[in-house]
């Protein structure tokens, strides 16, 4: 790795290596972490620092729905704090220690796995959704799903967690019936599947209204 501003053979500054700021996080996750540094950062759990993650998570979908572009920046930075966190926090498992380097190692291999398109010699689907039910279909064999709908997490809000089985269903190929009763959980599904139906994002849209 080159240090931004030490000059190169003609004289210029080299700028520093692609990642090198992200080895400086790492090492500033470390010291806060570590005997001597900060307290607070120092009693943290994964369990503790779940409402931080969703926090910021949703926060950058805000900054992107705004159109603002520093407040994406600086969202983007405070999701990423969150992994490095968490990952700091689990090199200190007695049991299952794994570190911020495994994190990427198994996310690098994910991704060449589930982009054979890319990586490998198969074909891609022409469009968008035909990409998806190529994705579902390499997860399920992949985690070794019994149903496309396993995998949609519990912790959604109900109108994204609808959406999402939604999609997936409709990928898989199963019907989808809009619900026969009145209720008003029965009017708000069948606007969830309205709403897919005409490609629209349902918990995008309520939000901005």
């Amino acid at each position: 790795m080159t240090a931004a501003g030490v000059p190169g053979r003609d004289g210029a500054p080299v700028p520093p290596a692609p990642g090198a700021a992200l080895l400086e996080l790492v090492a500033v996750m470390d010291r806060l972490r570590s005997p001597g540094g900060c307290p607070w950062d120092a009693r943290q759990t994964h369990a503790s620092l779940v409402p931080y993650a969703l926090e910021e998570a949703y926060e950058l979908a805000e900054a992107i729905e705004a159109d603002d572009r520093a407040g994406v920046r600086e969202e983007l930075g405070d999701l990423l704090l969150q992994v490095v966190f968490h990952a700091r926090v689990a090199q200190e498992d007695g049991d299952d220690p794994f570190d911020v380097d495994d994190v990427a190692r198994d996310l690098v291999a994910k991704l060449v796995r589930r982009h054979p398109h890319v990586f490998a010699d198969a074909r891609a689907a022409d469009d968008d959704e035909g990409l998806h039910v190529q994705w579902d279909a390499l997860k399920k064999q992949e985690k070794q799903r019994a149903s496309a709908l396993d995998g949609v997490p519990l912790a959604l809000g109900a109108l994204a967690r609808a959406q999402k089985l939604a999609g997936r269903a409709e990928r898989a190929g199963l019907e989808l019936p809009a619900p026969a009763g009145d209720t008003l959980g029965d009017r708000l599904l069948a606007l969830v599947l309205e709403a897919r139906r005409a490609g629209v994002d349902a918990e995008g849209e309520l939000r901005r209204t």
